[in-house]
């Protein structure tokens, strides 16, 4: 594979991108991207902030659709099939690639409810049935034994890491096969932050991880690759700490060492 496009050898990944960019009207945000990302693994797309990380992110699961005047060029193959054909369930897409957002943004419902409440839209509709995919999905956010007494209460009145744990309980709940971070620890505190990158790490047993960061300290800590994008493009992308002690780009090296950013 060619060196400038950053790609590394991955075996079967779970999400291939091919040449990917991507215009908001006339402003280009992404230049010619392509990457492949491996599964029940944790990437962290790092770089300075507009640098395209967050965009690429919501390519993942077509979260652009939401915004108005963009276009796309290249692709983005979830199981063999481009995620960008017309023919594609876009809602069964979101199921299977879920997304949890820089700011909590639980419901204004029960915690129970909450959880409970994609399983709805998705058929769900028997008590019994609701009741262990909530518990389990609680547990498996690493928040059951904090709320099992409160599930009749507001989501609301959780504090900002349990919020955000609540909202990873809500993505995995629909049983995806990849879960989409979008910086979900920039508005906690250092012990909401350490409990959510121990749970990411307890997750990727299961389902495969993509976060944006703005901070590269959480980058070396949770993720196994790294990809460091600038401008749009993609720099380098690698093996966590390969690219951190040992960087086959000068500006890569530049970037993580504090030099501009």
């Amino acid at each position: 594979m060619a060196e400038s496009t950053g790609r590394v050898p991955i075996e079967s990944p779970v999400l291939d991108v091919r040449s990917l960019s991507l215009w908001y009207g006339g402003s280009q945000a992404l230049d010619g991207i392509s990457i492949e990302i491996p599964p029940r693994k944790i990437t962290a797309f790092i770089g300075p902030s507009g640098c395209g990380k967050s965009t690429l992110l919501r390519c993942f699961n077509r979260m652009n659709d939401l915004v108005g005047d963009v276009r796309i060029e290249g692709e983005v193959f979830f199981e063999g099939k481009n995620v960008n054909d017309p023919g594609v369930d876009v809602t069964g897409l979101r199921k299977r690639i879920g997304m949890v957002f820089q700011k909590s943004n639980p419901f204004p419902k029960s915690i129970f409810e909450n959880v409970a409440y994609g399983c709805r839209i998705h058929g769900v509709r028997r008590r019994h049935q609701l009741d262990e995919l909530v518990e389990r999905s609680l547990r498996g956010a690493a928040l059951w034994d904090e709320v099992k007494d409160r599930l009749d209460e507001s989501a609301l009145g959780l504090s900002g890491g349990q919020q955000q744990r609540l909202c990873i309980a809500r993505a995995i709940a629909v049983e995806p096969d990849v879960i989409l971070l979008d910086e979900p620890c920039s508005a906690l505190d250092p012990i909401a932050t350490a409990k959510v990158e121990e749970l990411m790490r307890e997750l990727q047993d299961r389902y495969t991880l993509v976060i944006v960061t703005h901070n590269m300290q959480q980058a070396s800590r949770v993720s196994d690759y790294t990809a460091f994008l600038y401008l749009g493009r993609l720099v380098e992308f690698g093996e966590t700490e390969r690219l951190f002690l040992n960087p086959s780009k000068k500006q890569t090296e530049d970037y993580i060492t504090g030099r501009f950013g």
